[in-house]
């Protein structure tokens, strides 16, 4: 099993929680929105069954970072490479790479025309070939494992936000990801939604699955994380464990943003 970390990161060397083989490697990442300068030389690595939790101001480039890994926006340079392999431009490479890695937004990205079973079933079926019984059966399961089972004949419409979003993080695990990443999955809902949310999240987390999350749920980071990136203006400005981080930020940065959070 490799521990070999990318000698211009040497922070993660102490993490010793889930040590996994790397399985995303991002290094000298660099991106441009015009004139401004989203990304800065972003470096690091998450291992297999780590949860990297990502905070930051608004405007860090959290977001950004989190759609670069799937490619939902391409970078200027740098490499990131996924299981080893980089990520590809085009093609049947990146629809490939699109199904190994799950992605949960905060608007919900569910089809409205379809039913709750139907969003979960149809990945699986059209790109990994299963056979609709068979799809339906893991589409339930995980329906289950979310806490909306039940809802399954239903319309997106005709569900809570909070039933929207579990929906569609069983539809990411469906496809029976390497990764998933969330992009503040919780942040459009109401406050007596998110726990459910966070929940399933938290379940996720223990059952090894890797995951990048991007929030502004700091409880969530505590309880889940194994790291935490806390970005600025484009750069990672410091990362550590939960522990270290909450209790001892070692930047004015994190300093700043945590007494501003943490306060309310």
């Amino acid at each position: 099993m490799s521990t070999a970390q990318p000698s211009a990161h040497p922070k993660t060397s102490n993490i010793t929680a889930r040590r996994g083989e790397p399985l995303v490697v991002v290094e000298h990442v660099e991106k441009h929105f015009g004139e401004l300068h989203v990304l800065k030389d972003i470096n690091t690595v998450v291992d297999r069954g780590e949860v990297v939790v990502v905070i930051g101001p608004s405007g860090s480039g959290k977001s950004t970072l989190c759609r670069a890994i799937n490619r939902l926006e391409t970078i200027d340079s740098g490499v990131i490479t996924i299981d080893g392999a980089r990520l590809p431009e085009e093609g049947k490479a990146l629809a490939q790479l699109r199904a190994d890695v799950g992605m949960v937004f905060q608007s919900f990205n569910l089809f409205s025309h379809k039913t709750v079973l139907e969003n979960v079933t149809l990945g699986p079926m059209r790109v990994r070939g299963l056979k609709k019984k068979d799809a339906e059966e893991r589409a339930m399961a995980l329906l289950d494992r979310v806490g909306v089972a039940n809802q399954a004949k239903k319309m997106p419409n005709q569900l809570s936000g909070g039933q929207q979003q579990r929906v569609a993080i069983a539809r990411s695990l469906a496809m029976e990801p390497k990764l998933i990443l969330m992009d503040e999955p919780t942040s459009a809902l109401d406050p007596e939604m998110i726990n459910e949310v966070l929940d399933v999240m938290v379940g996720l987390a223990a059952d090894g699955m890797t995951m990048i999350v991007v929030t502004h749920e700091m409880g969530f980071a505590r309880k889940a994380a194994d790291r935490v990136l806390f970005m600025a203006e484009g750069a990672i400005v410091e990362e550590a464990t939960p522990e270290e981080f909450f209790t001892n930020p070692q930047s004015t940065r994190a300093q700043d943003f945590l007494s501003k959070i943490l306060e309310h």
